[in-house]
């Protein structure tokens, strides 16, 4: 985003963490309504223009606003929203996407209040690779003639019971509404903004066998103080990196598998 998107987005996560520091604020619902509102501007593109035409005076788009969702959301959804209008965008389209991490952002807390956080985490990596390992699946998820509703009713039966209700949540809104974006984009997007609720990245971590307590601790531990940041293991099991693990942070990759020294000796005598 630009500088003006930046800045309304920041005003907007800054009145999004007064509002869930209320305890008597209910954080899943206030999430599905912020959802609700970014699917309705996502799809309503000369309502979104007219939301955030810098032309027009805050308070009036503000005023619009308000007219538009009482009655159809809560108070502190028409208040949120009102005030994300009445900021300056660079695009209409990034109020959508703001919209849109508020709506995730949301539902993560509700996570973070019950104290299930660390399981949303897990639980999306998880689904990712069960996915990326599942090419039925995937192309069930993802198919454009399939209607969103049969695409949530396939992932409630999938989820429903075996995973966190925030993480339901999350991925169903994912893959009904992916707005462009490829599913795995999404996924990662999740996963770093729950990470982002604690201040913490998030490192994959794949080795052949699953690593012990002490090893992940030991880990977690020297990623913390390279990057200066607490790390979150999403850790993932593959035989056939033989041996070893392989680390990613971000775009960066250290590969200290087996599998990888054995490629790397390869190349060196076809070299």
């Amino acid at each position: 985003m630009n500088g003006a998107s930046r800045e309304a987005l920041a005003a907007a996560r800054e009145r999004l963490d007064a509002l869930t520091d209320n305890t008597s604020v209910d954080v899943a619902k206030l999430a599905g309504e912020l959802a609700a509102v970014t699917a309705l501007l996502d799809r309503e593109v000369s309502l979104r223009r007219v939301l955030t035409d810098p032309a027009q005076a805050g308070e009036a788009k503000a005023e619009l606003a308000a007219r538009l969702l009482s009655g159809q959301v809560g108070g502190e959804a028409v208040d949120l929203v009102s005030g994300m209008v009445r900021s300056r965008w660079s695009y209409s389209r990034d109020l959508v996407d703001s919209l849109e991490e508020l709506a995730n952002t949301a539902d993560l807390t509700a996570a973070q209040r019950a104290g299930a956080l660390d399981d949303v985490e897990d639980e999306l990596f998880r689904f990712g690779r069960i996915v990326s390992s599942n090419t039925g699946l995937r192309a069930a998820l993802t198919d454009k003639a399939a209607t969103a509703s049969a695409k949530g009713e396939l992932l409630r039966s999938l989820l429903g019971g075996k995973a966190n209700p925030a993480t339901e949540r999350l991925i169903v809104r994912l893959v009904t509404q992916p707005r462009g974006r490829s599913l795995e984009a999404g996924l990662e997007s999740l996963s770093k903004l729950a990470a982002a609720r604690r201040d913490r990245m998030v490192a994959v971590v794949t080795s052949a066998v699953p690593l012990s307590d002490q090893q992940k601790q030991r880990l977690g531990a020297v990623l913390a103080k390279l990057y200066g940041r607490q790390m979150h293991l999403n850790l993932d099991v593959d035989p056939s990196v033989l041996g070893g693990i392989s680390v990613r942070v971000g775009d960066e990759v250290v590969n200290g598998t087996v599998a990888n020294r054995l490629d790397e000796a390869a190349r060196r005598l076809a070299g």
